[in-house]
């Protein structure tokens, strides 16, 4: 599908982009640390930085080290960890119980070939798309050893992924924190997601009357029937969709909102 046929809102400069990172900034991949930043990738996230007057920010469940790896020499604005961790400020503390969830993670990943136990510095994540079958067990285990902690952990599945993570932020918290700052305070916001974890972030944009943008063609975790998703805007696939942000650093000014209305 070429960008033209993109069902998207057209781009203003007075836009603040906020951009998740695995099925939208790089293609899935079988392991966390497998996936590519496409050549050029990391200079258009500058050069998109400067056309929106340096509003531009990503906002993802890997953790912020990560994210300046991967996106090397480029550092936009980041929020990692679905909201938990920012630069400069200091580290919240652990709930009680946290450390003793590794050992019967590590176990269930060691008793399900293909299982791959994701730590981070504020949760867990259970990746098992290389063993589907195990999707079921990860989700029981997570939710039962989220109810050791106190305060009590928030189970979140996602693509082929069952996060165990804080409470009391998420991708949507972390917009609106972006928000009532400069660069971005008094811009139209835009994020980008693919996944269940990216809802909160739709339901915030939609809320501040700017653009939710769905990347891929469902947001299912793999549970069951996947969810009705909150964002208006569709795009089918992740390299569709950075053409289309390649296609903002040279964008006209704008003429309205978008042809034929918001996707489904």
């Amino acid at each position: 599908m070429t960008v033209a046929a993109l069902r998207l809102p057209d781009p203003r400069p007075d836009w603040a982009l906020f951009l998740d990172v695995d099925g939208c900034l790089v293609d899935i991949a079988p392991t966390p640390d497998a996936v590519v930043v496409e050549p050029g990738l990391p200079a258009l996230l500058d050069r998109l930085a400067v056309r929106f007057g340096g509003a531009l920010a990503l906002v993802s469940g890997r953790p912020l080290a990560e994210l300046e790896q991967l996106f090397h020499p480029a550092r936009p604005a980041a929020a990692g960890q679905h909201g938990l961790e920012w630069r400069g400020r200091p580290p919240l503390p652990r709930p009680e119980g946290f450390e003793a969830l590794d050992a019967p993670l590590q176990a269930f990943a060691e008793a399900h070939p293909g299982v791959l136990l994701e730590r981070k510095s504020h949760g867990f994540a259970l990746h098992y798309r290389a063993a589907p079958a195990a999707g079921a067990g990860a989700l029981a285990l997570a939710r039962r050893l989220a109810a050791t902690t106190a305060p009590e952990l928030r189970v979140m599945p996602g693509k082929m992924v069952v996060e165990l993570r804080m409470a009391g932020a998420d991708k949507g918290t972390a917009i609106r924190a972006f928000m009532e700052a400069p660069p971005f305070r008094g811009r139209v916001p835009v994020f980008a997601g693919d996944d269940v974890t990216d809802e909160d972030g739709f339901a915030m944009v939609n809320a501040m009357g700017g653009h939710s943008i769905r990347v891929g063609p469902d947001i299912g975790s793999g549970h069951g029937a996947p969810p009705a998703s909150a964002a208006r805007w569709t795009v089918p696939d992740a390299p569709g969709f950075r053409r289309w942000l390649a296609g903002l650093v040279v964008m006209d000014e704008p003429a309205g909102e978008g042809a034929g209305g918001p996707g489904t």
